[in-house]
């Protein structure tokens, strides 16, 4: 099975060859969900297909109790699977390895934006206002804060410095309704509300963005993160006739960024859907460095 044709992205995020990567890392989650009666789910758990071919092996869901999985790809280009949880408690799990160059988020600081009239038809979809991105309502001030900075990549920098230094990052800011609007009014988030406020403002001002989400390390900073172990958003923006990522939380460029979904906002790329009450029992993520394979065979 392989996503639509039409739908394959040329975007920058890090990819390498699983022969002789310079980075491997040790990916994967575990979910343990109760539910009152047999409920469907569809889950984006899966790495993102234009990352794929980095894994060590191909991905499979591990469930406990073992039930069957159908596998999709949505209107995204996004891998999904959808199954029936049975009543009680099913446990979700993947552990795997996947190849990174090791580098930096890529970055072109003189990439132009490219007229509207110009864009390729499969971008003009995230030039429009969303569930989260209500660009009517934002437009104006967008213009007003980013009107006189230079189009391309200038201007999406000044967009990320600003919601970087305007906006104040916790966790218990997070609730699961609040849009662009009530991130630019409250001044607080979490980093899909980052993520929400600068598509938003790209949108506004004609550059085309898509909200992504993945894994994301710690590698390379110097102050690593307290916190437990999360999946990360980011977003892409397309200039210079591809995509690129950005991240409006971290505002720089960070090492061992995995792509497992990307869309319109975060109402496409939900991680699981419930479709019915359910109780979330465990959440756990792990993004490490690891040993190459060879390695590890040999300290076995």
């Amino acid at each position: 099975m392989s996503p639509p044709e039409q739908l394959q992205s040329s975007s920058t995020t890090s990819t390498t060859s699983t022969a002789n990567p310079a980075l491997w890392l040790r990916i994967g989650y575990e979910f343990i969900f109760e539910f009152p009666r047999p409920t469907p789910m569809v889950l984006l758990l899966y790495v993102h297909p234009d990352r794929a071919g980095n894994l060590i092996q191909s991905e499979s869901l591990a469930l406990d109790p073992i039930v069957p999985v159908e596998d999709f790809f949505d209107a995204f280009g996004n891998r999904c699977a959808r199954l029936i949880a049975p009543a009680g408690q099913i446990r979700i799990t993947n552990d795997t390895l996947i190849a990174d160059t090791g580098h930096p988020d890529a970055r072109d600081v003189l990439a132009v934006q490219n007229p509207v009239e110009n864009l390729p038809a499969s971008a003009l979809p995230f030039l429009l206002g969303s569930r989260y991105c209500e660009i009517d309502r934002l437009s104006q001030i967008a213009w007003d804060l980013f009107g006189k900075v230079p189009p391309g990549w200038q201007r999406v920098q000044a967009i990320c410095d600003w919601i970087h230094a305007n906006v104040q990052f916790g966790y218990k800011f997070a609730r699961n309704n609040k849009t662009a609007l009530d991130t630019f009014t409250e001044r607080c988030g979490v980093c899909r509300d980052f993520m929400h406020l600068a598509i938003t403002f790209c949108r506004a001002m004609n550059i085309p963005a898509r909200y992504a989400t993945g894994y994301l390390s710690d590698i390379g900073e110097t102050i690593p993160d307290p916190t437990p172990m999360d999946f990360s958003a980011f977003l892409e923006v397309y200039l210079g006739n591809q995509w690129w990522p950005v991240d409006a939380r971290h505002n720089c460029p960070r090492i061992g960024r995995v792509l497992m979904a990307r869309g319109r906002d975060a109402v496409d790329v939900a991680l699981t859907t419930s479709f019915g009450p359910s109780r979330l029992m465990k959440f756990k993520v792990i993004t490490e460095p690891a040993a190459a394979p060879g390695e590890l065979r040999k300290a076995g």
